[in-house]
Parts: structure tokens; C-alpha cells; sequence
């Protein structure tokens, strides 16, 4: 069994709903506007972008948790871009299948927040 890493993916209802439609195994296709996909390296953050960025935009926001293969990930340079807490993974659309396939284990749902 590979070492893990945990990583977190702040999503809206649609994403979420796709994400159960892969039976919690992978996560959808960028939309022709998205060129990268972002987990992001810590819960507090995820937490953050789905309460205080989601919620208002979505009207709820969701935080997953999932894990990833720690050599496949080596590939990937963290990127910060905000607060120190703001680290991230850029991974190319084009390589999201990919991706997928390192995903140890489902996807958890650890989060989720709606607009009162």
C-alpha cells in the first residue's frame, strides 16, 4: 500500500452530485473555463473557501476529503496563494483522469455549509 496524503476539495452541489455519481472514487471534468484543478492542502482552508466563498455564491458549499498517493503527487509544486494557510495543488485539466487514478479509498464528505 503507497503512502498517502490527505488532501480537501471545497465543492458546490453539482460537483458534489457527480462526485457521488462516481461512486465517491474520482472527481468530474474541468469545465472548458477551468484549466486546473485545485485540492487544497489543509482542512481549514477548504473550510474557508466553501463557508465564506461557496455558500454565498452556490448557496451551500461542501468540504471533501480524500486521499492521494504521496509519490504521484511529488510531481505537483504547492502553490500559495494568500494567507500562509492558502497552499494548493494546480493539477492540469488534462490530467485529471490521471489523478483520479491515485485517489486511495473513497472521497468523504467532512464538511458541508448552507446559507441561513
Amino acid at each position: 500500500m503507497p503512502d498517502t496524503m490527505l488532501l480537501y476539495r471545497p465543492t458546490n452541489q453539482q460537483e458534489l452530485d457527480l462526485i457521488a455519481a462516481s461512486d465517491w472514487r474520482s472527481f468530474p471534468p474541468r469545465l472548458p473555463e477551468q484549466p486546473i484543478f485545485y485540492p487544497v492542502l489543509n482542512k481549514e482552508y477548504a473550510v474557508q473557501i466553501s463557508r465564506d466563498w461557496n455558500v454565498p455564491y452556490y448557496g451551500v458549499g461542501y468540504v471533501v476529503q480524500f486521499a492521494v498517493d504521496t509519490d504521484y503527487l511529488a510531481q505537483f509544486t504547492v502553490e500559495n496563494v494568500g494567507d500562509p494557510l492558502h497552499n494548493e495543488l494546480w493539477v492540469p485539466a488534462e490530467q485529471l483522469v490521471e489523478f483520479n487514478q491515485h485517489i486511495d479509498g473513497p472521497n468523504e464528505v467532512i464538511a458541508g455549509f448552507r446559507r441561513s
